[in-house]
């Protein structure tokens, strides 16, 4: 069968799949052990809706199809955790981690932004807990995790290792992987290192942590949209120490002053609350007057940022995408988002054509945004028709 005609006539289906007898639909390719094994007995496999092949798979390139209307796109009702625990990963940091859901489900770990940003019980109803096993946790010196807003020991590169140490701890062989904003860019870089713990990724408001996200967001290019929430912003520093203002904040959140670094914790929170939603949100504007959270979130933020993320170029993620291209991908994007561009979406896109970008028009960058959360759900929805539970 042509490549084309065999494209357009899977296109209507949530995989495409290429076997032995066909010429591969895709330069994509997954390893035969891909989806092999998941604990608890549950064992994901490739499925493809509707059809009967009986041919085995030798290799398949998996397209996840988001646009389906019959997709629910509504959050799952609250749930409370069914285990939570500290997992101790280095002699200073302790990490919080639950699981909520099915025991016997298909894993899926949801990484949350910031970083520092910590996790909170709206981030269990994007996923169908009779069917996923959902776990959370609060990366180093966030939410639950102690010591609070602590900056010693704390990269990405540890927090990569500490997913991994909990993915052992928990006894998982592979999991779904679900990140947005920072939580983008840690899933991207976990999921580089250990390709063969992934089975899928869905990724929201992407952040590659590049120099121009930066310069944008914290040196003068969102000002021109949110120019009143700036100057709040801005005229923390004085004027002759705004050539960085990422660096002049970086200089009063580690103050030995409690009142300073508390001050300048509120006032960088404030302005990625403000600028979050399409429309002003109370809740995100809430958040930016909690003062423990403010205090974690950008003494947490300020110091990756000021390190490049530690990562050892501008565009390593970018330019190691080719170690997941195999692994299925779902990107949303809200249209207008100002904390993240929609520019970085597309850069992956192009970069990693087989991930699917679904740009949200009606939305900015918040995973409370109703457009960006119906999205989620129904890529949640949809990964549940490849990683099936037998």
């Amino acid at each position: 069968m042509p490549r084309a005609i065999l494209n357009a006539f899977l296109l209507p289906y949530s995989v495409l799949l290429s076997t032995a007898h066909w010429k591969r639909a895709s330069s994509c390719r997954v390893p035969s052990n891909q989806f092999s094994f998941s604990p608890f007995g549950c064992k994901p496999r490739l499925i493809c809706s509707r059809m009967d092949f009986n041919h085995e798979l030798s290799s398949s390139a998996v397209c996840i199809d988001i646009e389906r209307e019959s997709l629910r796109r509504e959050l799952f009702p609250p749930i409370e955790p069914f285990s939570t625990g500290e997992l101790k990963v280095s002699d200073i940091h302790t990490i919080y981690w639950e699981q909520n859901g099915n025991p016997n489900g298909y894993p899926v770990l949801f990484v949350h932004g910031g970083p520092g940003g910590g996790t909170n019980s709206q981030n269990r109803t994007f996923f169908d807990p009779t069917f996923y096993r959902i776990v959370l946790f609060d990366q180093r010196g966030a939410g639950k995790s102690t010591p609070h807003a602590c900056l010693e020991e704390n990269t990405t590169w540890e927090l990569v290792q500490d997913i991994e140490k909990l993915r052992e701890h928990l006894d998982i062989e592979e999991w779904l992987v679900f990140g947005g904003s920072w939580g983008s860019t840690l899933s991207l870089a976990y999921s580089q290192l250990h390709p063969k713990h992934v089975s899928g990724l869905v990724l929201r408001g992407i952040f590659l942590l590049r120099e121009k996200e930066i310069k944008w967001f914290y040196e003068g290019g969102a000002s021109a949209l949110f120019p009143d929430a700036w100057e709040k912003f801005r005229d923390f520093i004085p004027e002759e120490e705004r050539g960085s203002l990422v660096a002049a904040y970086h200089k009063r959140l580690q103050s030995d002053d409690q009142a300073v670094q508390l001050e300048a914790s509120k006032r960088w929170t404030a302005w990625e609350m403000i600028t979050s939603c399409l429309l002003p949100n109370q809740d995100a504007l809430k958040r930016g007057s909690d003062e423990k959270f403010c205090l974690a979130f950008a003494r947490i933020e300020n110091h990756y940022f000021m390190n490049k993320g530690f990562f050892p170029q501008d565009a390593y993620l970018l330019d190691n995408v080719d170690k997941i291209q195999h692994i299925p991908a779902v990107i949303v994007q809200g249209r207008y988002d100002i904390v993240c561009p929609i520019m970085t979406a597309w850069d992956l896109h192009k970069r990693w054509p087989l991930a699917k970008l679904k740009i949200v028009p009606d939305a900015g960058h918040s995973v409370k945004e109703p457009g960006i959360a119906a999205e989620l759900v129904a890529a949640t929805e949809a990964f549940k028709e490849v990683l099936k539970i037998k």
